[in-house]
């Protein structure tokens, strides 16, 4: 590699040398079963089952939104493998490299979201494990902030608990996920036997019906709302189908990535759902009551597998956490000010602002969650996703200057590092998105917006995607 301007490279960017490629698929499949087997995950069909639909309705949603994202994933994913490049310096080929900081922060922000739900999932697996050692409710009285004293402790204690792994970098994560992902699985199993054997068979959930149904409050709605559903499903992955290059860029070969992706995201996200509804199904017979939180339901069990079961939890949560929701970040705040930003230090700003979020907040109803978390945050990563797309497949052909991703004066430095025809592409992309999604968090301030924009907002991520890909490319080929 030729010499690099110093304010864009640091080592944690550079492209990976050979001995660094040593990725094999099985180490992506196991790093994507350790992300999917996890809390949110798990909540998911719970959500949608909340929402209407019926468990089989709710697994299909979920499977086709992972068979859609998978695409993307794969297609971006190429570029890491090819040109050993992190997400942060790959998009400096379309937007520039002072332009790159956009999609970085806004990718790197979301992430940042993602980082403080599962933090506050961990710190409530271990609230609840201290509460049966105790045999004592610890949320404590309420603070300002909204959630009890021991709430608020258990949080930071796991937030401080994850900051161990920041500092081992990304090869201790590949480790970590590819010895706990099997662990996960036969806990899976294992919990999956002891629904059926508890409640004596399959639940009535798994047969009742949905919202839809003939008779039901929505009857004859289904192929109008099912879609912005699967929608809100693709977009549960955007995060990572933008980043997926800073883990890509290790792998061996492109054969590795693309076999160990396939087959360790679509099938084992729906298996996921599948046993969610079924151990879900399980707990109406057992405690009379749906139990969609894994980490309620540990308290509910009790004894000695709650505890068991709240450790693996807190495990699960940790791995997740790092390499779904830290990784990324990390990179995307060490590529704004590499001089002065490591990985390290990127990760540290990524947990600080996953805390002061407020991730509570996010998770208070299920509505919020999924219609305005999931399908918000799908409006503004979609467009980048497809500008990246068209620029990597169809403008560059896949083959980069991966030496001037790295140069001021290189080929992709544009109009002093900002390239027009993508900011102008990511705005079309992500106005039209824009009253829908105003509408829907905030319907007191914004509940008149015509019904065009809110039904425009249903198929965010795909609306920004077709959109910022197709102006992005138009503009490219004029230039």
């Amino acid at each position: 590699m030729s010499a690099p301007d110093n304010d864009l490279w640091n080592e944690d960017l550079a492209p990976t040398s050979a001995a660094q490629r040593n990725w094999r698929w099985w180490h992506f499949a196991a790093l994507w079963l350790g992300m999917v087997i996890a809390v949110p995950a798990y909540m998911l069909a719970g959500g949608l089952i909340d929402q209407g639909l019926s468990a089989g309705q709710a697994v299909a949603a979920i499977m086709l939104g992972n068979l859609i994202i998978l695409g993307p994933m794969l297609l971006i994913g190429h570029a890491g493998a090819k040109h050993g490049v992190p997400f942060a310096v790959l998009v400096r080929s379309s937007f520039g490299w002072r332009g790159a900081s956009l999609p970085a922060l806004a990718r790197a922000l979301v992430a940042c979201g993602w980082y403080g739900i599962q933090t506050w999932i961990g710190g409530g697996a271990l609230l609840t494990l201290l509460g049966v050692m105790v045999g004592k409710n610890l949320t404590g009285p309420i603070t300002p902030l909204g959630i009890g004293t021991g709430q608020l402790t258990a949080f930071a204690a796991f937030w401080l608990l994850q900051l161990l792994f920041v500092t081992k970098g990304l090869d201790a994560v590949r480790k970590l996920e590819t010895w706990t992902a099997p662990v996960k699985v036969i806990v899976c199993a294992l919990l999956v036997w002891w629904a059926l054997s508890k409640a004596g068979g399959l639940g009535s959930m798994l047969h009742a019906p949905s919202v839809y149904d003939p008779g039901h409050p929505k009857a004859g709605r289904f192929w109008t709302e099912f879609p912005p559903i699967v929608t809100a499903m693709a977009g549960y992955w955007g995060t990572l189908a933008l980043n997926i290059p800073d883990f890509t860029r290790f792998a061996r070969t492109q054969r590795d990535q693309i076999l160990g992706q396939a087959a360790g995201l679509p099938g084992p996200m729906t298996l996921m759902a599948l046993m969610s509804v079924i151990v879900t199904s399980a707990t109406v017979v057992i405690f009379g009551k749906a139990i969609w939180d894994p980490v309620a339901l540990a308290g509910d069990i009790g004894g000695v597998a709650v505890m068991i079961g709240l450790l693996i939890i807190s495990l699960d949560t940790v791995s997740c956490n790092i390499a779904a929701n830290l990784v990324g970040p990390a990179y995307d705040f060490a590529a704004v000010w590499p001089e002065k930003i490591t990985y390290r230090i990127g990760g540290y700003i990524t947990a600080g602002i996953g805390a002061l979020i407020m991730p509570w907040k996010l998770m208070e109803s299920t509505n919020g969650y999924i219609f305005v978390w999931l399908t918000g945050y799908g409006a503004l990563l979609g467009p980048i996703a497809g500008i990246m797309i068209v620029d990597y497949w169809l403008v560059r052909r896949a083959a980069l200057v991966a030496d001037d991703l790295y140069r001021r004066e290189g080929v992709y430095g544009y109009r002093r590092g900002w390239n027009p025809a993508a900011v102008i592409g990511l705005a079309c992309g992500v106005l039209p998105n824009l009253p829908g999604f105003l509408a829907t968090a905030f319907p007191h301030l914004f509940g008149g917006v015509a019904g065009f924009w809110t039904g425009l907002y249903a198929y965010a991520w795909f609306v920004g995607f077709v959109l910022s890909g197709a102006v992005y490319g138009l503009l490219m080929r004029r230039r």
